[in-house]
């Protein structure tokens, strides 16, 4: 399971790539079409962080499962459903984000995306604890822990998929801050950083 997801996240990351395309010289200045182009840019590294966060999270998952039942593989198997579409939302975003309406339409399909892979990613650690698929020498803490770190995105995109009706550029800024939240590892920077000797 962990392999085959591996692959399909590896492969959908690597899919947001293509979009970025070099402007043509005869098409005018080189260096105004690189920077007209910055939707593109926008939308590939928030869909790269969004990847790289949801892999993050199925990656934890993985590592304190002790076994996969039917319905464990079928989950993960939606989950990767949305995160092998979502270049097709990428490129509606980099193609609509400065055109009038059709920006909301991009930007709420994105969101929409991303709120079904953090759902499903939360589903499959719910559903793996309550079944107890989990390792047993998992501590009480550290599931908490994982736990708190994955339910509160989803009302993060929730919230962000409405002001994105109103502010489509800020809901997008705003999904790239979700990602670097659950990019970040706050609470390993924290016990470092208490650990340290005072000087």
């Amino acid at each position: 399971m962990e392999a085959f997801s591996d692959g399909v996240f590896a492969i959908a990351i690597t899919l947001l790539v293509l979009d970025l395309v070099a402007p043509s010289v005869t098409e005018g200045g080189v260096g105004r079409l690189l920077i007209d182009r910055w939707p593109t840019y926008l939308a590939y590294l928030v869909s790269f962080a969004s990847i790289g966060a949801a892999w993050l999270s199925h990656s934890t998952i993985t590592e304190y499962l002790d076994r996969a039942d039917s319905v464990l593989l079928r989950l993960n198997l939606l989950l990767l459903l949305f995160v092998s579409v979502l270049p097709f939302p990428t490129r509606m975003l980099g193609e609509y984000l400065r055109e009038t309406g059709a920006e909301r339409i991009a930007v709420t399909v994105y969101g929409l995306n991303l709120l079904a892979i953090s759902g499903l990613t939360s589903v499959l650690w719910h559903y793996a604890v309550s079944e107890r698929l989990i390792k047993g020498d998992l501590a009480d803490d550290d599931a908490r822990a994982i736990t708190s770190k994955l339910n509160p995105s989803l009302a993060f995109y929730a919230v962000t998929i409405a002001i994105g009706l109103l502010v489509p550029v800020a809901a997008v800024v705003l999904y790239f801050a979700i990602a670097l939240y659950l990019l970040i590892p706050f609470r390993v920077i924290a016990r470092q950083l208490r650990r340290r000797p005072a000087r």
